[in-house]
C-alpha cells in the first residue's frame, strides 16, 4: 500500500514538474502588476467575435508584465478541416515572419558580438554575386550593407516566385543556389533610399550565417538562442513527435499543412529559411520576450548584451524613415500589431500565418497573439484584431510604475 502511495506521489510530482518546465513565468492576478482584471477580460469577447466572424479559427494569447503572466488562454479551434479540434494553449504555431527578428536577426547580432561580422560590411563581401542598383543611365550605385538587409532598405524585391525559382534550382533547392539567384535579381532602388519589406533580404542573411559559421540558421539559432533559454518547443522542421501539437495552416492539395512551413520560399528550402520556418508556442515566445525585456538575459542565461538589445530595438539612425530597428518593427506601416497606445520605444513583429508579438520596455509588458488565420483557405484577417488586442492590454495598465 505504501509503495502504491509513493508511486502515486512520484507520478504527481513528475507531472507537476513537467508542467512547470513548460511554463517558466509565474501567473498572477493582473492587479499584482498594476493591471486591471476587468479591463483585460475585454479580450475574451473580442477574440470570440473574431472567431464567430470566421476571421480566425482560433487563437492563443499570452500577456505578461514585470516578468509575470496575467493572461494565458486558448480560444476556438486549432483545426477545422478535416475535423474540428479545439485550440490548446500549449500548441505549436508556424510563426512565419516572426522568424525574422527571433531567429535570423538575433543570430546576426550574436555574430556581431562575437566579432564575425559588422553591420557596415558590404553584402557582396560574403555573397560576391550580390548586384547593385543600376539607374536608367547605366550608372552603378553604392553597395548594400548588412544593416540594409536588417532594415529592409537594401533595394531587394519583397519576394520572388518560388515555383519559378524551383524550375531553375530544383525542389528542394540548396540555400547557396537560391541566394545567388536572389543576389542577381534587379534591385528596386539604391540601398538606404526606400523601405521595401523584403523576405529576400532575410534569406540572404541566413546564407551569410551559413557561409561564416558553417551552420544553418536553424542550427545556429538552436545552439545560441533556443537551447540556452530552454525553449523546448521552438525549432524549425518539427520532429514527428511534435506534429500532434502543431496547429494546421492552409489546406493545399486537399490536406492542411501540419508541422510543414506555410511560406513558399521556406518550403522550397525544405523548411529552413531566414524569412520564415520557425515554429513555437506562446509559452516559449514569452521566454524570448522576457529575455528582451531583461536586456538580453533570462533565468541567469545571457543571450545578448544590453547594448545589443538597445541597438536592435531602436530606429536605425541611417534610415529612420523606414520605421525599423535591426530586425524589429517600431513604426512602419506593418506595425499595426502594436496598437495605438504603447509608446515609441515599443517594438514587435507579425507573421503572415496570423502570429504576432509586441514588447514595450517602458511598461515592461508584452503581448503574444498566435492565430492560424490562414486555415483552412488563407482568407482570414487579423490586422484589426491585433491592434485591438494591443489597445485592450495597454488600456488595462492602470499603474505605470
Amino acid at each position: 500500500m505504501k509503495n502504491n502511495q509513493f508511486l502515486l506521489s512520484l507520478i504527481i510530482l513528475v507531472l507537476f514538474v513537467g508542467k512547470a518546465l513548460t511554463q517558466s513565468l509565474p501567473i498572477v492576478k493582473p492587479e499584482e502588476v498594476g493591471m486591471s482584471s476587468s479591463r483585460l477580460l475585454l479580450l475574451n469577447p473580442l477574440i470570440e467575435t473574431a472567431i464567430e466572424k470566421e476571421e480566425i479559427p482560433g487563437a492563443a494569447i499570452l500577456v505578461a508584465r514585470k516578468g509575470k503572466i496575467v493572461t494565458r488562454k486558448a480560444f476556438g479551434f486549432s483545426q477545422l478541416i478535416p475535423e474540428k479540434k479545439p485550440m490548446k494553449i500549449d500548441q505549436i504555431f508556424d510563426l512565419a515572419s516572426v522568424t525574422k527578428p527571433v531567429a535570423t536577426a538575433t543570430s546576426i547580432m550574436i555574430m556581431i558580438e562575437q566579432g564575425h561580422i559588422r553591420l557596415s560590411d558590404k553584402v557582396k563581401q560574403y555573397i560576391p554575386e550580390f548586384s547593385t542598383f543600376v539607374d536608367e543611365d547605366g550608372n552603378t550605385k553604392k553597395d548594400a550593407r548588412i544593416w540594409h538587409l536588417l532594415t529592409h532598405t537594401s533595394g531587394l524585391l519583397p519576394y520572388t516566385n518560388a515555383n519559378e525559382a524551383a524550375k531553375i534550382l530544383g525542389r528542394p533547392c540548396d540555400l547557396d543556389s537560391l541566394v545567388v539567384y536572389i543576389a542577381k535579381l534587379n534591385k528596386t532602388n539604391p540601398p538606404g533610399e526606400k523601405f521595401h519589406y523584403s523576405c529576400l533580404g532575410f534569406i540572404t542573411l541566413a546564407n551569410i550565417i551559413k557561409r561564416i559559421t558553417g551552420q544553418t540558421v536553424a542550427e545556429f539559432s538552436a545552439k545560441n538562442i533556443f537551447e540556452p533559454l530552454k525553449m523546448k518547443h521552438t525549432f524549425y522542421t518539427p520532429a514527428k513527435e511534435f506534429k500532434p501539437l502543431c496547429v494546421p495552416t492552409e489546406v493545399i492539395d486537399g490536406k492542411p499543412l501540419i508541422g510543414v512551413v506555410h511560406d513558399p520560399l521556406a518550403r522550397l528550402q525544405a523548411g529552413i529559411s531566414g524569412n520564415a520556418g520557425l515554429f513555437s508556442t506562446a509559452d516559449d515566445m514569452a521566454i524570448f520576450a522576457q529575455m528582451m525585456l531583461n536586456k538580453g538575459k533570462f533565468n541567469g542565461t545571457r543571450i545578448l548584451s544590453p547594448l545589443t538589445v538597445e541597438r536592435k530595438t531602436e530606429l536605425y539612425p541611417e534610415v529612420e524613415f523606414a520605421g525599423r530597428g535591426l530586425g524589429w518593427d517600431l513604426n512602419s506601416a506593418y506595425a499595426t500589431n502594436g496598437g495605438d497606445l504603447f509608446g515609441p520605444r515599443s517594438y514587435g513583429h507579425s507573421g503572415y500565418t496570423g502570429t504576432s508579438i509586441w514588447i514595450d520596455p517602458e511598461t515592461k509588458t508584452f503581448v503574444i497573439l498566435l492565430t492560424n488565420r490562414v486555415h483552412p483557405f488563407d482568407k482570414g484577417s487579423v490586422v484589426a484584431l491585433r491592434s485591438k488586442v494591443a489597445n485592450i492590454v495597454a488600456g488595462a495598465i492602470i499603474d505605470k510604475k
